[in-house]
C-alpha cells in the first residue's frame, strides 16, 4: 500500500475538524491564528541513511532534510525536537559527544534552538525530529495555477551520486568521491530564501523523494499535469564529470530524491523577480517546465522534442 493510500484509507477522517491539519495532504502542520508551523519527519537506519558509522554527518543530514520541509514554506525555522531509540553501540560515549558537537553546528548554521526529544533503547536505530517555525502565512501544496512555470533550486542529482559511491556501486577519484559523499550527508537548504519565496511562489515542496515524485505530491489533487524540459534540469558540473567518466546516463540521477532542493511554482510573470532575487542571492534557480491542464498527459520532453519515457520517478514508501 502507498503511504497515501494508507493515510486516506486510515488517517484523514481523524483530522476533518482540524483545518490546521491541512487535510493531512501537505508536508506541515499549521495553525494560522497562532502563527505555528509544525512538522515531522523519521529516519531509519538502512532506509534513510545507509549506516551510523558517521554520526557526526547522519545527524546533520537528519536534521537539514527536517527543517528543509519548513524552509520550501517559506518558513524559517525555530526549535526543534529529537528523538532516537538506539543500542549501546550506537549511543556510544565517543558517538554521543560527535552527535553533540554536529547538533551545536547545525543550530549555529541554521539559527536553530534544541526545545526537548526522548531516547528509547532499541536495537533498531532511529531518529525522529519535529520541527517549529512562526509565521503568518506559508507556500500550500496543491496550489499551483494553469500556465505555472515549474523552478527547482540548486542542483539535483549529486546526493545520489554520493549514496552509489557510498554502496560502492560507483568508484571514482578521490576529489569526485569526497564532493558528492558530502552532497548525501550535507546538503544545501537555502535559508536566504525562506522570506523571498512567499513573494513569488504559489506552491512549493522540497524534493526528498525525487523531482518527479515530489512534483507529482505537489499537484496530486488538481485537475493539472506537467511538462518538464530535460535539458533544462540542472545538474553540477560534478556530475556532468561523473557521467563522463563512467558513461552513465543523467535520467539515471536527476529524480532519486535526497536533494532537499525547493520546486515550487509561480505565475511567468514573475521571472524577471526570480532572477533578479536569484543573482542577488546567489542561489540558482532553474525554470524547467510549465503546469499544463489534465487534458494532456503530463510529461518530460528531450531535446529533440520527444517524450521521454521514465520508468522509475523517485523513491515511494509501500506498506
Amino acid at each position: 500500500m502507498h503511504e497515501f493510500e494508507l493515510i486516506n484509507k486510515y488517517f484523514s477522517k481523524l483530522s476533518k475538524n482540524n483545518k490546521s491539519s491541512l487535510n493531512l495532504n501537505d508536508d506541515v502542520f499549521f495553525n494560522k491564528s497562532n502563527r505555528l508551523i509544525i512538522s515531522v519527519d523519521t529516519y531509519v537506519e538502512g532506509i534513510h541513511f545507509i549506516n551510523f558509522k558517521s554520526p557526526n554527518l547522519v545527524i546533520k543530514k537528519i536534521i537539514r532534510s527536517s527543517i528543509s520541509d519548513l524552509i520550501c514554506k517559506g518558513v524559517k525555522p525555530k526549535y526543534y525536537f529529537i528523538s532516537g531509540s538506539g543500542n549501546k553501540k550506537s549511543f556510544s560515549a565517543l558517538n554521543l559527544v560527535k552527535i553533540s558537537n554536529s547538533l551545536k553546528q547545525e543550530q549555529k548554521k541554521y539559527q536553530i534552538l534544541l526545545a526537548g526529544g526522548d531516547t528509547v533503547l532499541s536495537n533498531k536505530l532511529s531518529f525522529t525530529v519535529t520541527s517549529i517555525g512562526f509565521s503568518k502565512k506559508i507556500i500550500y501544496r496543491n496550489n499551483a495555477k494553469l500556465n505555472d512555470d515549474i523552478y527547482v533550486t540548486g542542483n539535483l542529482g549529486d546526493s545520489y551520486a554520493g549514496l552509489r559511491i557510498l554502496k560502492k556501486k560507483i568508484f571514482t577519484n578521490k576529489n569526485l568521491k569526497r564532493y558528492f559523499v558530502n552532497r548525501y550527508y550535507l546538503p544545501y537548504l537555502h535559508l536566504k530564501l525562506t522570506n523571498k519565496l512567499l513573494s513569488f511562489a504559489n506552491t512549493s515542496i522540497d524534493i526528498s523523494d525525487g523531482l518527479i515524485t515530489d512534483l507529482e505530491k505537489l499537484i496530486n489533487k488538481q485537475k493539472l499535469s506537467y511538462k518538464l524540459f530535460f535539458n533544462r534540469i540542472p545538474i553540477s558540473n560534478n556530475l556532468k564529470k561523473l557521467l563522463k567518466l563512467k558513461k552513465l546516463s543523467k535520467l539515471t540521477f536527476f529524480s532519486k530524491g535526497d536533494d532537499y532542493q525547493i520546486l515550487f511554482t509561480a505565475k511567468s510573470s514573475k521571472f524577471r523577480i526570480i532572477n533578479k532575487i536569484s543573482k542577488s542571492l546567489g542561489i540558482k534557480i532553474s525554470k524547467i517546465g510549465k503546469i499544463c491542464s489534465n487534458s494532456q498527459k503530463s510529461q518530460i520532453i528531450d531535446q529533440k522534442g520527444e517524450k521521454i519515457d521514465l520508468k522509475k520517478k523517485g523513491y515511494y514508501h509501500l506498506f
